[in-house]
């Protein structure tokens, strides 16, 4: 059976509660649209997690947080736990995302306890890797993609790895209008499947979801879904119009 595809948008430091809660409503309409086998998920700023889940309730489409911190609570001001995302009615958790791990100094270490801090409460975490250009242009993607991988998992078990979904972005490609090629995409979503597969067995490899992010758009997405490999799109600007987020839906069906 294979793997259903999986569409997030990463709306990132964009729209007002109100903003996000008419997309949602939009959104609804929608959905009759995109095939059932195929899962959307809205990952909205913190404040608007709560408004958009009840916005979506009862209808297919799933609500992610942008972050956490790994510790339950205590003083980390403007800091969110994973127990407070589960709260608001969040499913889903980005983890990783190379705007924080390059622009906000998280580490590898780091992120492996945020990982483990989602994995701990329910959460489905969406763990984001992938190289920079001038570790692309020196050969290095595969070697850096498997470090991330590797510190990242560092404690889990098999059965919540089974759980993580791995986005692939290069870091090269996130809001610039470059795009990996389908080629370069699926190459690297192998290698990270292999990767899984020698760290928890092939029955977890075959079961994990394995997304491509990185300036994804209506006119893209379906060539970079026509690989079985490529499981479905972390989408950055283009998820921010629900004619666009629709589009890219829509194109998955026909990929």
């Amino acid at each position: 059976m294979p793997r259903p595809k999986l569409i997030a948008a990463n709306w990132k430091m964009n729209k007002t509660i109100s903003e996000a809660v008419s997309f949602a409503s939009e959104l609804r309409t929608a959905l009759p649209s995109v095939p059932d086998h195929y899962d959307l998920v809205l990952i909205p700023s913190f404040l608007c997690v709560r408004p958009v889940v009840e916005a979506l309730s009862g209808a297919r489409a799933w609500v992610g947080a942008q972050d956490l911190h790994w510790e339950k609570n205590g003083p980390f001001t403007g800091e969110v736990s994973a127990e407070m995302v589960r709260d608001a009615g969040a499913m889903y958790v980005l983890v990783g995302h190379s705007e924080r791990r390059h622009g906000m100094g998280e580490t590898d270490p780091v992120v492996a306890k945020k990982l483990g801090a989602a994995l701990r409460v329910g959460l489905t975490p969406i763990l984001c890797v992938g190289e920079t250009l001038s570790e692309r242009e020196n050969g290095l993607q595969a070697h850096v993609v498997e470090r991330q991988l590797a510190v990242a998992f560092t404690g889990v078990a098999a059965d919540d790895a089974r759980a993580t979904v791995v986005a692939y972005e290069p870091v090269w490609a996130i809001g610039t209008g470059r795009t990996a090629s389908p080629d370069d995409a699926v190459t690297m979503h192998k290698a990270i499947r292999a990767w899984i597969g020698g760290r928890f067995g092939a029955p977890i490899a075959k079961a994990m979801r394995i997304q491509y992010g990185g300036s994804v758009n209506a006119a893209n997405a379906g060539d970079l879904l026509r690989s079985d490999e490529v499981d479905g799109l972390l989408v950055g600007g283009a998820s921010l119009d629900v004619v666009s987020f629709v589009g890219i839906a829509r194109s998955q069906a026909t990929a």
